[in-house]
Order: structure tokens, then sequence, then C-alpha cells
């Protein structure tokens, strides 16, 4: 008997606790992630230059897979004070928030829609240096009305 219950203890502790994204009421919800780029004061048309080059192609083909439903840009209209600044707003909406979360292959992308990899990989660092910040921001809706 109290290996049954040690058998159904261990079941418990080990079984996976369900979170938001793996209910059935938001799989089939999108999940909106913001990403925010600052980029040293000069450089944000570069940094647009070459994300534009080199990481748009790969949200782009994201969509066309399915993974992703939208990507946009936007920029602020006016400045704003340099501890709240940001260049440019990268908004994804992704299918769900388990394709959000899972593990994707973006290497074989990268590879096939650039076979270049020595000036991507030289690109790609360039961009990154010229940040000063990044950060990504998960968003959830409130419904005002519940």
């Amino acid at each position: 008997m109290s290996r049954a219950l040690a058998v159904l203890i261990i079941a418990a502790v080990l079984a996976p606790i369900p979170t938001q994204a793996q209910t059935p009421a938001s799989a089939d919800k999108p999940f909106v992630v913001e990403y925010y780029y600052k980029a040293r004061w000069g450089y944000a048309e570069e940094f647009l230059k070459l994300f534009k080059k080199n990481h748009y192609p790969l949200l782009k083909k994201e969509v066309e897979m399915g993974r992703m439903v939208k990507v946009w840009v936007d920029q602020p209209r006016y400045h704003t004070s340099e501890d709240g600044r940001w260049d440019y707003r990268v908004t994804i909406v992704f299918k769900n928030a388990t394709v959000a979360n899972e593990a994707f292959d973006e290497d074989a992308v990268k590879k096939q829609l650039f076979p270049d990899q020595d000036a991507y990989q030289r690109e790609e660092q360039r961009r990154f240096t010229i940040l000063e910040a990044h950060w990504d921001l998960p968003i959830k809706t409130v419904d005002l009305d519940k």
C-alpha cells in the first residue's frame, strides 16, 4: 500500500503543471511580443538598414511558414527622455504562445536565405554592436469588459 502511495505522489510531483500557453482556451490565440531597439545616437538608420537586409527576411519567412502571423516596425514620432528612449519597436504576432516559446531552428532558414554566411555574420555583429539596449516585452491584452 505504501509503495502505491509513493508512486502516486511521485507521479503527481512530476506531472506537468498547465500554464496559460498550454491551456486549450489560449492554444489558438495569437501571442504578441514587442522587441525594442535603442541605437547609439546617430546610428539608428544604419541599424534599420541592417535589420531590413538581414533580419526582416527571416521574419517574413517565418510568417510564410505559419509560425508568425504578422510583423511590423514602429518608431516614435517625437523624442523622449534618454532613459525612456527607443528607436524601433518590432511587433511580432506569433500563431500562439506555444509556437513562440518552442525551439525553432533559425540556422537552417538563415543558411537558406543568406548563402554568404560570413557576410551575414559580420553584418549581424555590426547591427548589435551599434545598439545601446534591446529588450523584449510579451504583451497581454486586458479585457476591460470582463
